[in-house]
């Protein structure tokens, strides 16, 4: 990395590379690596305020998405919307053209920042890697804790793919880390970055105040659901959060909520011979069984004990 993120995040200059020649039929990931086995697991899920959360606790990132985005009248619909085009850019037959996409979506983000003025734009190279790493880390924590444990072998390959993956979105990789040892030191720089933005303030309150009642369930059967429901969504959901961005959101974390997160995870990584079993559909996302099945590979037979 040439500069540091604190003079590179402040230049706030879009750094898209140059498309020509670029290769927008071949997908340099495919059914061999790591990415494709377990990105479009539908675990994900299970971390998904991780990967949703993280991101939104750096400044710069939070105001962009504050300032352009409609997380606070739809935030449904803004992943409904954000989910397919990243996951198209792994498992499409055009990935170079989706991750394009992605990447001019965000041309016109840019705007300055509320503590100090400075400004930001969306492309730069600093603020854009920060959210592809949130991904990278999504793939490496899901995987490694609710599916199998990751060899450290298994985990730098993922990371190596991961460079492929950022490449497909054509901005500038200055930014970018060169080895998982690298990758893991940035991750964690860029956690003692951590601020309580708006954006993720909001985007926690249910963790803190409680899950509203739906419409369709009378206020009765809620009282007696509702703090189950709750209890629930703190251990598996906050026991997924770096202890960095539980602080920052005020999420309250106890060794005893440690030992019934550590509990789950492990009987959910003792499932996977049999959730591997499941058919196709069942196990991934659309985006990824449609993949698997356009390639003749069924993934359900591949990578799955630690290499």
């Amino acid at each position: 990395m040439s500069i540091g993120f604190d003079e590179g995040i402040r230049q706030a200059e879009p750094m898209p590379v140059d498309d020509t020649g670029t290769d927008t039929a071949t997908n340099p990931l495919g059914p061999s690596s790591l990415i494709w086995k377990f990105y479009g697991d539908r675990r994900a899920v299970l971390s998904f305020q991780r990967v949703a959360g993280t991101e939104n606790c750096i400044e710069q990132l939070a105001k962009g998405v504050e300032d352009h985005s409609v997380i606070f009248s739809d935030f449904a619909g803004r992943a409904r919307r954000t989910v397919p085009p990243i996951m198209k850019t792994i498992y499409s037959e055009n990935p170079a053209v989706w991750g394009r996409k992605v990447r001019d979506f965000h041309r016109s983000i840019k705007g300055t920042v509320d503590s100090d003025g400075s400004r930001y734009h969306a492309l730069n190279p600093e603020l854009f890697y920060w959210a592809h790493a949130t991904f990278v880390d999504h793939v490496l924590f899901t995987t490694d804790t609710f599916i199998r444990r990751l060899s450290e072998t298994e985990k730098a390959q993922i990371f190596e793919e991961s460079k492929a993956w950022y490449a497909l979105y054509g901005v500038s990789d200055r930014t970018q880390p060169q080895t998982y040892d690298e990758f893991r030191a940035y991750w964690d720089s860029m956690l003692d970055r951590f601020v309580p933005t708006k954006t993720i303030t909001y985007a926690t309150g249910y963790l803190r105040k409680g899950v509203p009642r739906p419409k369709q369930v009378p206020a009765p059967v809620w009282r007696v659901v509702g703090p189950v429901v709750d209890a629930a969504l703190h251990v598996v959901v906050v026991g997924t959060l770096p202890q960095q961005m539980r602080d920052v959101c005020g999420l309250g974390w106890t060794d005893r909520d440690e030992r019934r997160f550590r509990r789950f995870a492990a009987t959910m990584r003792a499932l996977n011979p049999l959730i591997t079993r499941l058919p196709l559909t069942t196990l991934y996302v659309p985006w990824a069984a449609q993949a698997w099945t356009r390639a003749g590979v069924d993934p359900r037979r591949i990578a799955n004990r630690p290499a």
